[in-house]
């Protein structure tokens, strides 16, 4: 037997046969629109995580995200082993209400736009199966009952259609828009804010319990664990659904004002038709969030302003009679930041090795980016990239006999050649030149596997 069937046979994920039958009269399916439960079923929701079919689906989930090791050092990779071993009392302390999560363990990356850094908790391979499993529990039961101007971290919505959503509203006349940047969000949430909303829809004390548990770990920084007191640790697989159902109390109250406004994560934007407007409502949204939520707005990066000048997860809008999407000044400048980065002559790597890292890169930009519809700045994109590329060339072949017998391989006239070998112009501008434009085609660069960001 193959280590990962013993793994779902510990797990009970097996074959139906070898399932305890008390998992299975615990452990019903959810329908995707459930109809509203009865007492005994929200109490037997633990049950329900534990079910075969939930586990097996989390533990392939876990294992596809991969992550970095918590703070006991266990891998993903040998999370299967461990659970064969010790399954059937980590079982036995969630069916009893006793399950310990451990301490996150606190990583710092930098923000895409340079303001700072992000901190993340990272949990143990163990403590990510479990949550992974309570989500889909609570996922199935809770999304359904979201706001419709909601999108992230959502089975089925996405940011494109988060962006989508913003245009529509701008197109519709709505060209004030009301940016809500919240203060550290994820790192101020109020636990028992946060829990009593959980407590609303959980009557399994067991879950309820879990999730605190969750929420008061502790993270580990430095070599000490601290208490964690309030806050969703991001790096957790429940932590978007929790801050979902916090900010749901916000997303209510847009809608009882009847406000037009699409949110994605602690991302909102309420569109209005007049700065006005937007003045009061950004005046309300302040006195909503600090009195019911304890949460804050982050002053510096909110405002009241014409959607061309703000920018939405990484898009902008055109200032023109037919709105149209267009790339933030922001993501373009990372981009081109980026490329210089895998483009740089002194990182000692190979023409391959440079493609290969570029063709990861673009090829993951353009599946977010290439939703804008601007496909002229994706065409000099593109020009600036494969002169960055004919740049690094140049400096790949360094001396004069072997630029000039490179340039003339490659199908360039001796004269030509010469002429640009013994140009005193830097790489960069010789990269434009035509003998690298000849020697270094379109078609060429696309055949050693680079991508082109048009579509």
């Amino acid at each position: 037997m193959g280590a990962q069937q013993k793994t779902h046979r510990v797990l009970g994920i097996g074959d139906r046969g070898e399932a305890p039958k008390a998992d299975a009269r615990g452990a019903e399916p959810v329908a995707a629109n459930p109809e509203p439960e009865s007492p005994s079923a929200c109490d037997r929701l633990m049950e329900e995580v534990c079910e075969r079919e939930n586990l097996k689906q989390a533990l392939k989930r876990v294992k596809a995200n991969k992550g970095a090791p918590g703070v006991d050092g266990m891998t993903v990779q040998a999370l299967p082993a461990y659970l064969r071993e010790h399954w059937p009392s980590i079982r036995a302390s969630l069916l009893e209400g006793t399950y310990q999560p451990q301490p996150v363990r606190r990583v710092e990356i930098p923000k895409p736009d340079g303001g700072g850094v992000r901190k993340l908790g990272i949990p143990s391979a163990l403590d990510r199966l479990v949550q992974q499993a309570v989500l889909q529990v609570l996922q199935r039961q809770w999304d359904p009952t979201f706001s419709d101007s909601s999108y992230g971290f959502r089975p089925g919505r996405s940011a494109h259609q988060a962006v989508a959503r913003a245009q529509g509203y701008i197109q519709a006349g709505y060209r004030w828009v009301v940016d809500l940047d919240l203060a550290q969000f994820f790192d101020r949430v109020n636990h028992d804010i946060l829990m009593s909303r959980v407590a609303r829809r959980v009557g399994d004390k067991r879950m309820l319990k879990l999730i605190r548990a969750f929420l008061t770990a502790g993270v580990l920084e430095n070599g000490l664990v601290g208490a964690t007191d309030e806050g969703t640790p991001q790096g957790g697989p429940l932590s978007p659904l929790l801050s979902n159902l916090m900010l749901d109390d916000l997303d209510r109250e847009l809608e009882r004002r009847g406000l037009r406004f699409v949110r994605y994560a602690d991302d909102s934007n309420v569109y209005v038709r007049s700065a006005r407007a937007g003045q009061r409502v950004m005046a309300g949204l302040k006195s909503f969030l600090t009195g019911r939520l304890k949460l804050k707005v982050n002053e510096a990066k909110s405002a009241v302003a014409r959607p061309h000048t703000r920018k939405f997860l990484g898009f902008t809008f055109l200032n023109r009679e037919q709105v149209k999407r267009r790339i933030a000044p922001k993501a373009l400048s990372r981009l081109k930041e980026r490329i210089r980065e895998l483009t740089q002559r002194t990182r000692g790597i190979s023409v391959d090795q440079m493609i290969g890292a570029l063709k990861r890169y673009l090829t993951g930009w353009r599946g977010y980016f290439g939703f804008c519809e601007t496909p002229s700045v994706l065409q000099r994109l593109d020009e600036w990239i494969r002169r960055r590329i004919r740049c690094f060339f140049w400096k790949q072949w360094k001396r004069s006999p072997a630029r000039f017998r490179e340039l003339t391989a490659r199908g360039v006239t001796r004269d030509l050649a010469a002429q640009t070998v013994g140009s005193p112009h830097n790489a960069w501008r010789l990269s434009n030149s035509p003998a690298l434009q000849c020697a270094l085609t379109n078609r060429y660069l696309a055949s050693l596997g680079l991508p082109s960001l048009r579509l």
